[in-house]
């Protein structure tokens, strides 16, 4: 296993659930069960707090992690120009990402390939409530 997925999946600053959210969506990964749920504050098209639970296994819980503390007080597009370009990065860790997205590539990358599901997991739920804002 990966130590750097344990080191990022063991900061759970954003672990929690926000009360008075505006946006909240539960997703969940068919093929292995793990789920997310993802609630967030979002406000003048910025995302002002982001908190996540999940059911799921290291790879899931990193991917929730990083994607929460680096998506907190972004504007919408930037987060969704980043969240269409992911899973991309796992075939090229080289791809042009703006430098504060590029802490993903120490977990998605062609060696974390075959967890590629529980890693895109959150992106895939954060997806689902930017497009809902939209």
């Amino acid at each position: 296993m990966d130590l750097e997925v344990i080191k990022i999946a063991e900061n759970t600053t954003n672990y929690k659930h926000i009360k008075n959210f505006s946006h909240k969506y539960k997703h969940k990964n068919t093929i292995c069960g793990d789920e997310i749920e993802i609630t967030l504050k979002i406000k003048d098209r910025k995302i002002i707090d982001f908190g996540y639970q999940t059911k799921s296994c290291i790879y899931c819980q990193a991917s929730a992690s990083l994607l929460s503390r680096i998506s907190k007080n972004k504007k919408i597009y930037e987060v969704n120009k980043f969240l269409e370009i992911a899973k991309d990065l796992f075939q090229d860790e080289h791809k042009s990402t703006p430098k504060y997205w590029k802490s993903f590539n120490s977990i998605f990358k062609k060696d974390n390939f075959q967890r590629k599901d529980c890693l895109l997991l959150p992106v895939n739920a954060l997806k689902k409530i930017i497009n809902r804002y939209d």
